[in-house]
């Protein structure tokens, strides 16, 4: 079997209900994966949308939500998840609006793609300040056993 990420808001590769993007709730999709690497000590997951500003011109990526931390024997984050319903021990990342928590797909023009990205790591990672994307990248070089994508789309109405 496959280390896997899926949702049941959305199809692998579909379009990602308003209700999780600034055009509805902005709450976090629920999220279930199966199939975690033996060996994995803790879980990551990063959220980002590689066309931003524009997907016709592409200059950023832009971070969306970024956790660290979730214990290898979890299963999934629910819809909604507030930070108080955290896994134990799960850490919450800042994200491009320079805060923590999930910030849903909010495209300023065209069709973005959103990649939640879930690491299997050999490590619990030792911080307890909030990281960014690049320093959890940094702090996972090597440790990583496997990644799973789910990959959804968003256009604004």
């Amino acid at each position: 079997m496959a280390f896997e990420i899926s949702s049941s808001a959305f199809p692998r590769g579909g379009s990602i209900p308003a209700r999780y993007t600034c055009d509805g709730d902005d709450i976090s999709p629920p999220l279930a994966w199966n199939d975690v690497p033996e060996g994995t000590r803790s879980l990551a997951l990063i959220v980002d949308d590689p066309d931003a500003p524009d997907p016709a011109a592409p200059k950023m990526t832009w971070v969306h939500w970024v956790l660290y931390n979730l214990p290898a024997d979890s299963t999934g984050l629910p819809e909604g998840l507030a930070p108080a319903d955290l896994p134990s021990g799960t850490k919450e990342g800042i994200n491009d609006w320079k805060r923590t928590g999930y910030g849903g797909p909010c495209p300023p023009i065209g069709r973005h793609r959103y990649f939640f990205k879930l690491y299997a790591l050999k490590v619990v990672l030792p911080f307890t300040d909030p990281l960014t994307k690049a320093e959890l990248l940094e702090a996972m070089e090597g440790q990583v056993l496997d990644e799973a994508v789910l990959m959804g789309t968003y256009q604004r109405p």
